[in-house]
């Protein structure tokens, strides 16, 4: 191993040390999206506000389906799995709404903020080269022709691509059949074209639900086709979310928000545990817990001030004010 790769990964035990303030490492702590942005990183900005999608959706019903497949997938960290789901890690870490993220910055992967070793032993078995040699991220949503994969359906390299990084890369397991085809028209699907005119745009606790609301759609969708397991992995897709949720409600004040909050993981859990039963209702008890939001999505709305996806307080803890 050379010694910039030794020295990069005996960052990891400094971990939270590599921080600019003592606010900044509270929010660490707290925040999931927070743990990897570079310490150089507008802290507020970054986690106040996100790129927005490039997304074009097709036109076609089961191209719709798979998208929606491959986009909720793109943001659960299951699909990744090992050392990455454990630490909250998902694509779109890296690849933020699909396109990039300049401030991600994660100890013994990283160089500058933006890029990642991927043939590193920290989260693979399989593709260390013992060299200390991080890439810059690239942009998804790029022209196709500025991307090293070919996007060409025809040719497959698209999806053995996401496998292996899947698979390899990460050391996750096996993506269900269609999810890995998901995967692969999710980001077939993105281009600049689609970009919207504002580059950035504001994040709000009404954006998670409606990305929870979206994966558990696309469970109800996998469990019309069959498919079980593709269906399990959008409902962890949708519990992510609203742990991402839970955790900015921290204000003593948020109780009613994070009851609501427990409560809905709490039917995910049990829409879960039918699926694996084979229990026929499962679709049923997504549908009644799609009603059920209607009914507590305002009380987030309404707590949302006090919470940390306020940017006024996001700047207060970042300042350690």
């Amino acid at each position: 191993m050379d010694r910039a790769r030794a020295a990069r990964l005996l960052t990891l035990a400094a971990g939270l040390g590599l921080l600019a303030a003592a606010g900044e490492t509270e929010l660490k702590a707290r925040l999931h999206p927070a743990r990897w942005l570079a310490a150089s990183a507008d802290a507020p900005r970054a986690l106040s506000t996100s790129f927005t999608e490039c997304l074009a959706p097709p036109a076609d019903a089961k191209e719709a389906y798979l998208v929606e497949l491959g986009r909720s997938a793109f943001r659960s960290p299951t699909l990744l799995g090992g050392q990455a789901a454990r630490a909250g890690l998902a694509c779109e870490s890296c690849h933020q709404a699909g396109r990039r993220n300049p401030d991600f910055y994660f100890p013994g992967l990283s160089g500058a903020p933006g890029t990642a070793d991927v043939t590193s032993a920290l989260f693979s078995s399989h593709r260390d080269d013992g060299i200390d040699n991080p890439k810059p991220i690239p942009d998804l949503s790029s022209p196709k022709s500025a991307l090293k994969v070919s996007q060409d359906p025809a040719r497959g390299d698209l999806e053995r691509f996401i496998h292996g990084l899947v698979t390899e890369e990460f050391d996750g397991a096996e993506p269900p059949p269609a999810v890995l085809t998901g995967l692969a028209a999710y980001v077939r699907a993105l281009g600049p074209g689609a970009c919207p005119a504002q580059a950035r745009a504001s994040v709000r606790a009404a954006d998670f639900v409606d990305e929870a609301r979206r994966s558990v759609r696309a469970a109800q969708a996998a469990l019309t086709h069959g498919d079980s397991s593709a269906a399990l992995l959008m409902i962890d897709g949708a519990r992510w979310r609203l742990g991402l949720i839970n955790e900015r409600y921290d204000d003593p004040g948020s109780a009613d928000a994070r009851a609501a909050l427990k409560a809905a993981d709490l039917d995910l859990l049990a829409a879960q545990d039918a699926i694996r039963a084979g229990d026929k209702g499962a679709e049923a008890r997504l549908s009644l817990l799609l009603a059920r939001s209607e009914a507590w999505a305002p009380i987030l709305a309404r707590e949302e001030k006090r919470s940390l996806f306020d940017p006024g307080r996001l700047e207060a803890e970042a300042r350690g004010r």
